[in-house]
């Protein structure tokens, strides 16, 4: 068993409870979806409005962090409750998948407004980098699934993404008053981190569907 399983364990048996209430209160998957991307359209204003009225009040920046990580709790409700509620559904998979995708689009967008409006231009587009990063990792995986190919291998995939982000923000604030350099970098070395192992994960993802597929083409010449 991995990390990722051993957790996703730990944490379902914390949930259980939530998720048999939320079934008996008849609340779908596809809500708890919708609330997660609300929370995260949430995160990213206060990144946005640090930005504009407050670059230095490092609390907004804390909360943005919490929120995100809040906001990531209801990325694993949404599933198991269509689990275990026996709600799972064909557009309910389209609409999770499609919603995680504005939800990480706009707190790294959020970010990258931050960054470039208050001095870090080249870390605004690392920042950048990131989100492209992150739509290519599941894009070739949205696309080697419809070849028919499971491609889950990689470093940095939505979870890891979702914690790093989410503990740089928090840290970013937390440690402000107590570093002596500026604790901005806190936010951006994770930011750099993503950026690069999240295009590392696409790649390597390619790299996956390639020996795949060939290995289908010679399989089938056979």
């Amino acid at each position: 068993m991995n990390y990722r399983d051993f957790l996703q364990k730990l944490i379902y048996k914390i949930i259980n409870p939530l998720i048999n209430g939320l079934v008996k209160l008849h609340i779908t998957p596809n809500i708890i979806t919708f609330v997660g991307l609300v929370l995260n359209i949430v995160a990213a204003a206060f990144f946005v409005y640090a930005a504009i009225y407050a670059p230095s009040d490092m609390s907004l920046i804390g909360w943005a962090g919490a929120i995100i990580l809040f906001a990531g709790l209801f990325d694993m409700i949404d599933g198991r409750l269509a689990r275990v509620g026996d709600m799972q559904s064909t557009f309910g998979a389209l609409w999770d998948s499609a919603l995680d995708r504005y939800s990480e689009l706009f707190t790294l967008s959020g970010i990258a407004v931050y960054l470039l409006l208050n001095g870090y231009p080249y870390s605004g587009v690392v920042t950048l980098c990131a989100i492209v990063g992150s739509v290519m990792v599941s894009y070739v995986r949205a696309r080697a699934e419809g070849l028919g190919i499971e491609c889950k291998v990689g470093l940095m995939q939505r979870p890891e993404r979702v914690v790093v982000t989410a503990l740089g923000a928090l840290l970013c604030w937390a440690l402000a008053s107590t570093v002596s350099f500026d604790p901005i970098w806190i936010l951006i070395v994770p930011m750099w981190i993503i950026a690069i192992l999240a295009n590392v994960t696409a790649f390597w993802r390619i790299a996956h569907c390639y020996n795949e597929l060939n290995r289908r083409d010679r399989n089938a010449k056979q």
